[in-house]
């Protein structure tokens, strides 16, 4: 590993970057496209570029084959990317150097217990279902030869921030977050970590994701922290969501990219999508280069919005 290779982006260099970090474990459905679109624009519309993170570090789950559907899944839609895409799977050495810093600070400990145990003593509060880790191994002596989570300890205190699109918002870190895991109990590197090190490296100003992740914003800023990286600026969006008022995922096969390349074209799609980002009066076919002069974080809606199958727009919110 080089130096060079750690070391964070030239903070010096007002150059607007934006990225789309999909994970490959299955083909991207609309709810995907929908986020890949507004991060281009959200970036493109600033003069600046937009980066590609395959974020492949769950050894269960991801596949290159999906990766490479992905990739020309985006590079049908007009969705082009700046640079050579990142592979979180090749930069291992990097995240250990940076786990080793935060070890050093005294900031983590391991953690033995499993989820099972976790619920047993609490249940999620928060709307995605989290559950607030209570810390009961903080205190704990290591065991040695048992394997072990690892996790980060967070601060009483609260972090706010300011998201492009929703607003400020505070978050209590030790009530509504608690100590999160930086590492699995297998060694695979946890998201919270490895998003925060990728992020900084690659010189990001700007994470636009949906509202859903809005929770992990104040844990990557203080991730950021420890670490001495800049922070980018948050972006949420609404969620397209099924019939059924739950988030679009890769069960919805009749809006992954397989079905929609089956049944419409590139700028079907981005015309339906930017119907919903409220950037166009009605669903028309364009171009993503078409849509830079629509763009607006303004017109974009912040409810929820529930699809039909077809993937138009149903009434009533999510």
């Amino acid at each position: 590993m080089t130096t060079a290779s750690i070391t964070p982006a030239d903070k010096n260099k007002a150059v607007e970057r934006g990225r789309f970090a999909p994970s490959p474990t299955g083909r991207m459905h609309l709810g995907n496209v929908f986020s890949a679109l507004l991060s281009w624009l959200s970036a493109k519309s600033l003069g600046g570029q937009w980066l590609l993170r395959i974020e492949d570090i769950d050894p269960e789950r991801s596949r290159p084959e999906y990766a490479d559907l992905l990739m020309g899944d985006l590079e049908w839609l007009g969705l082009t990317w700046d640079g050579s895409p990142v592979w979180q799977s090749q930069r291992s050495d990097i995240y250990e150097h940076y786990f080793g810093l935060l070890l050093a600070q005294g900031l983590t400990y391991p953690c033995y217990c499993t989820r099972n145990d976790i619920l047993a003593t609490q249940a999620p509060h928060e709307s995605d279902g989290r559950v607030v880790y209570k810390g009961t191994c903080r205190n704990r002596l290591p065991q040695p030869g048992r394997a072990a989570a690892t996790r980060i300890r967070v601060p009483d205190e609260s972090i706010s921030f300011t998201d492009g699109h929703y607003g400020t918002l505070t978050v209590d870190m030790a009530r509504q977050v608690g100590d999160f895991i930086i590492r699995r109990k297998d060694g695979a590197w946890a998201y919270q970590l490895a998003v925060v090190i990728d992020d900084g490296l690659m010189g990001i100003t700007q994470v636009v994701r949906g509202r859903d992740l809005l929770l992990s914003s104040p844990q990557q800023m203080y991730v950021a922290r420890c670490l001495g990286f800049n922070t980018p600026r948050f972006i949420h969006f609404p969620l397209l969501c099924n019939e059924q008022g739950q988030r679009l995922s890769k069960r919805d096969r009749s809006l992954d990219m397989e079905a929609l390349r089956q049944r419409f074209t590139a700028p079907e799609v981005i015309g339906l999508l930017a119907h919903h980002a409220g950037l166009t009066p009605a669903p028309q076919p364009i171009t993503p280069s078409q849509l830079l002069p629509l763009f607006s974080w303004a017109k974009v809606p912040q409810d929820d919005i529930r699809l039909s199958p077809d993937g138009t727009a149903q009434a009533g919110e999510c």
